[in-house]
Parts: C-alpha cells; structure tokens; sequence
C-alpha cells in the first residue's frame, strides 16, 4: 500500500513562514508527478505548486513568488516553503502524487491533509 503523509502546518501570522512536508511509503516503483493543492474556504481545491512528470514546476498565480517546491527523490519527499504568507492562504493543504506501485497500475494517491492557518 501506498501512503502520503504530510507535516508542517500550523498557525503563522502575516508574512511569516511555513515548511510543509510530505513523504510518500510503500512498494513505489516510479513518481509520475507530485505537488502540492490546498482547500480554501469557500473555494475548490486548487493546485499550489506540483513537479510535472517531465520534472518541471507549475505553481498557482497566487503564490507565485512566495512559495517554493523542492523534493529529495531518494526519500520520495517533497517540500513546499511558504513565505510572506498571507490570510487568504489559510485551508488545508493536501499532498497529491501520481505513482506506480509495484504490480500496477498509475493511481493518484492523496495524504490526509495539514492545516494551514494565517492570521492578520
């Protein structure tokens, strides 16, 4: 079985940082992609910021900037660093990852989500 276990939420005020991780275990044969999404209240979930299959990053307008994506792919691990973060960040945010479990075939797999919150 194959999991996604996020860390590093928390409550921050305006303009402060945050270091979210997310591991993925299990019998993993190959990452497809793997990034980040977040629920906002009121809003649907939304891409954050994501390593494409073809290894390049794609980040949402809004965090353009601020946020960056990292990954150690010896530990299937990737980072999201938050900074200047702002109120309208607050909402959950989730790791997502297209992956290859040994005997097949591709699934997205979500983690359980972090909470994020940003006050003014």
């Amino acid at each position: 079985q194959v999991q996604l276990v996020e860390s590093g939420g928390g409550l921050v005020q305006a303009g402060g940082s945050l270091r979210l991780s997310c591991v993925a275990s299990g019998r993993i044969f190959n990452i497809n992609d793997m990034g980040w999404y977040r629920q906002t209240p009121g809003k649907q979930r939304e891409l954050v910021a994501v390593f494409t299959s073809g290894a390049s990053t794609n980040y949402a307008d809004s965090v353009k900037g601020r946020f960056t994506i990292s990954r150690d792919n010896a530990k299937n691990t990737v980072y999201l660093q938050m900074n200047s973060l702002k109120p309208e960040d607050t909402g959950v945010y989730y790791c997502s990852a297209e992956i290859l479990a040994l005997g097949g075939p591709y699934a997205r797999y979500w983690g359980q989500g972090t909470q994020v919150t940003v006050s003014s």
